[in-house]
C-alpha cells in the first residue's frame, strides 16, 4: 500500500447507485451514515452518481445536507472500467478520507477495483461505523464465519473504503435551506472491454427487506411442513414469513428469504422470531429492527439478549393459540 499525508484528505463521499433517475436505498442509507459522522469530523459530505435521468437524482437529493453533488449522465447502465474511471477522476479531485458504497452486486463490483487502484484498504459489508481520534474510520464487521466481530482501520492510506449492505444504516434526514452544488457531466466514453447485449430484471421471490413485519422461522421447526404453520401467522399479521440460514441450508426456504450477513439485511417494525437461537450473523442482519418479540424454548439462547419481548416457551405450543385468537378477530393482548 502507498502511505499518504492523510491530513491532506478531508471529507466523506458517498457513491450513489442510480437506476433510471432513483437512489438506490442503500446510497441514501450512506448518505445517512455520513451526516452522522460528520458530526464527529466536521467534514463536508459529497456525493457522486452516475447513470440515467439524472435530473431526476437532482430532485430526490433535495433537501439532504450535502455540500456538493457530481451528477454524471452515462449512455450505457452500469459498465465496470468506465463507472471507476469516472469515480477514480472525482476522488483525485476530491481527495475525501472516506468513501462509503452500498453492498450491492454494483458496489461490490466497483469497490475492490477503486481500493486497487489507490492501493489503499477496503472493508466490506460493515455493520457499523465510527471514527477514533486521530479520524480513522474504524469499521467494524463479522469475522471468522460470524463468531466475532472485527474492527478495522486504515491507518496510513487515503482513502479509506468501507461498503455496507442495504437495510444495516438508517435513512438521511432532511432540512429545509440546503443549499447544495450540483456539478453536472455528461459522459459518452464507450469501454473497449466489455459491450451490454442484454439486461434482465429479477423478481423477488419474497420480498422480505420491504415488509414492515416479519416472522422469522429458525432450527427450533421440526418439519417443513411446519412452515404452514408459521406463514399463516405471518399472513393473518399482513407481514412475510423469513427464515435464519439453518432452514435455507435444508432446502426449506428460499435464500431470498434468509436473514443475516449471508442473506438479507432487514430492519422491520417488527419481527416474531419463532425458534431462532440468534447467531451473531443473524443479528447483524436484523439488529435496527424496531420491535423484536423471540419465541424459544431455550432460557440461554443468545436472540434473548436483544429482544424486546423474550418469550421462553415452545413455539408449537404458542403459535397455534395466537393464530386462534387472530382467526377469531381478536386482540392478542
Amino acid at each position: 500500500m502507498r502511505q499518504v499525508n492523510v491530513t491532506e484528505w478531508t471529507g466523506i463521499l458517498v457513491y450513489l447507485e442510480c437506476r433510471e433517475g432513483y437512489v438506490h436505498t442503500a446510497s441514501l442509507e450512506l448518505i445517512g451514515e455520513a451526516q452522522r459522522l460528520s458530526v464527529k469530523t466536521g467534514d463536508d459530505i459529497y456525493v457522486l452518481g452516475i447513470g440515467h435521468h439524472m435530473e431526476v437524482v437532482e430532485k430526490e437529493l433535495q433537501g439532504i445536507p450535502v455540500k456538493r453533488a457530481f451528477l454524471y449522465e452515462a449512455e450505457d447502465e452500469f459498465i465496470t472500467d468506465i463507472y471507476e474511471k469516472i469515480v477514480v477522476d472525482c476522488i483525485e479531485q476530491l481527495r475525501p478520507a472516506i468513501v462509503l458504497i452500498g453492498g450491492t452486486y454494483e458496489g461490490r463490483a466497483l469497490a475492490p477495483r477503486l481500493a486497487v487502484y489507490f492501493e489503499t484498504g477496503l472493508t466490506a459489508d460493515c455493520t457499523s461505523l465510527e471514527v477514533d481520534e486521530s479520524g480513522n474510520l474504524v469499521q467494524t464487521r463479522p469475522a471468522f464465519g460470524g463468531n466475532v466481530m472485527a474492527s478495522i482501520i486504515t491507518q496510513y492510506c487515503r482513502p479509506q473504503f468501507a461498503t455496507v449492505r442495504p437495510g444495516v444504516m438508517q435513512k438521511a434526514a432532511t432540512a429545509v435551506g440546503i443549499k447544495t452544488e450540483y456539478v453536472r457531466k455528461n459522459i459518452s466514453e464507450k469501454s473497449k472491454k466489455i459491450q451490454i447485449i442484454g439486461s434482465e430484471k429479477y423478481g423477488k421471490v419474497n420480498n422480505i427487506t420491504e415488509s414492515r413485519l416479519l416472522v422469522v422461522a429458525g432450527r427450533g421447526v421440526r418439519k417443513k411442513e411446519d412452515l404452514h404453520m408459521l406463514r399463516e401467522l405471518a399472513e393473518l399479521l399482513g407481514g412475510k414469513l423469513a427464515s435464519s440460514r439453518a432452514l435455507v441450508e435444508k432446502g426449506w426456504m428460499s435464500p431470498q428469504e434468509q436473514i443475516g450477513l449471508s442473506g438479507n439485511t432487514v430492519n422491520p417494525d417488527y419481527m416474531i422470531t419463532c425458534g431462532v437461537s440468534g447467531t451473531v450473523q443473524f443479528m447483524a442482519g436484523m439488529k435496527n429492527t424496531k420491535n423484536i418479540i423471540a419465541i424459544n424454548s431455550d432460557p440461554n439462547a443468545r436472540i434473548f439478549e436483544i429482544a424486546h419481548y423474550p418469550v421462553c416457551g415452545d413455539i408449537y405450543e404458542i403459535i397455534p393459540e395466537i393464530i386462534e385468537i387472530l382467526r377469531k378477530g381478536e386482540q392478542i393482548c
